[in-house]
């Protein structure tokens, strides 16, 4: 007990107490997995398990992995609100506890935590980490070729139509410093799945944080159902371009408004 003490004492070297926000819905079957690795890649951080009060009974086994491991923390929600939704309460939880980072990570494994180390090395010397598939040196396993094409176009169009200057501005396995999360307007934020990282990035850009890509190893779920829809693509393609013409206006009317767009 007293090496675990000292970790949660000093936390990642560098970086200070880091909190990986895993939110779940009906992930029974992979949430103890992935909390394992994550515990085994990287000892010293936290781990927040929120969960949308899944019918699979995925909070309960969250609970138990929670009893077991006072590193292992478990946010209880009243129901299905979203991926946004589920990483904001994060946040929150986070910042009311003095944690000095914040990682998004999914929960069916596509985000090995075996790369969280690089990233939190990479977070010493910015403010916000994505870990990219489209960047040098990434792997992307087991996609169908339309989901490549998807979340390639995706991309190129967000980066387009935004100005974000990052090759994968709709990933989810980031690192946040507390600084990065104090400079965003996070009470603006309204979008869910893809367009919520997209929009993270956009008001990460526009803030002036400081942003780094790490290139990692993503794979396709073996267990359970993708949250992926139509529906959620139809949300990203709205809003990028709602944002895009907006930010076009502003830049209009004040040039030095937006001096980093495009």
């Amino acid at each position: 007990m007293g090496v675990v003490a000292d970790r949660r004492t000093v936390g990642h070297p560098g970086l200070g107490r880091v909190l990986v926000v895993i939110p779940t819905y009906n992930e029974a079957d992979n949430v103890d997995r992935i909390v394992a690795r994550v515990r085994e890649a990287a000892p010293a951080v936290d781990v927040l398990v929120a969960d949308d009060n899944s019918p699979d009974g995925t909070g309960a086994i969250a609970d138990g992995l929670a009893g077991a491991d006072p590193q292992v923390h478990v946010l209880h929600r009243p129901g299905k609100e979203g991926l946004g939704a589920a990483y904001l309460a994060g946040f929150a939880w986070a910042r009311q506890r003095g944690y000095d980072a914040v990682v998004e990570m999914d929960a069916d494994g596509s985000h090995a935590p075996e790369d969280l180390p690089a990233l939190l090395d990479a977070a010493r010397d910015a403010d916000m980490v994505i870990g990219s598939r489209w960047t040098r040196g990434a792997r992307v396993l087991n996609w169908p070729l339309r989901r490549l094409l998807l979340s390639r176009a995706g991309n190129l169009y967000a980066r387009l139509a935004l100005g974000v200057p990052v090759s994968d501005a709709t990933g989810g396995y980031r690192v946040y410093r507390a600084a990065a999360l104090d400079a965003i307007d996070l009470d603006s934020v309204r979008s869910q799945g893809y367009a919520f990282q997209v929009e993270l990035s956009r008001l990460a850009h526009r803030a002036g944080v400081r942003m780094v890509e790490v290139p990692i190893t993503f794979a396709e779920r073996e267990h359970g159902d993708s949250k992926m829809s139509p529906l959620i693509v139809a949300e990203a393609l709205w809003r990028i371009t709602t944002w895009g013409l907006r930010d076009r206006r502003a830049a209009a009317r004040r040039p030095d408004a937006l001096a980093r767009w495009p």
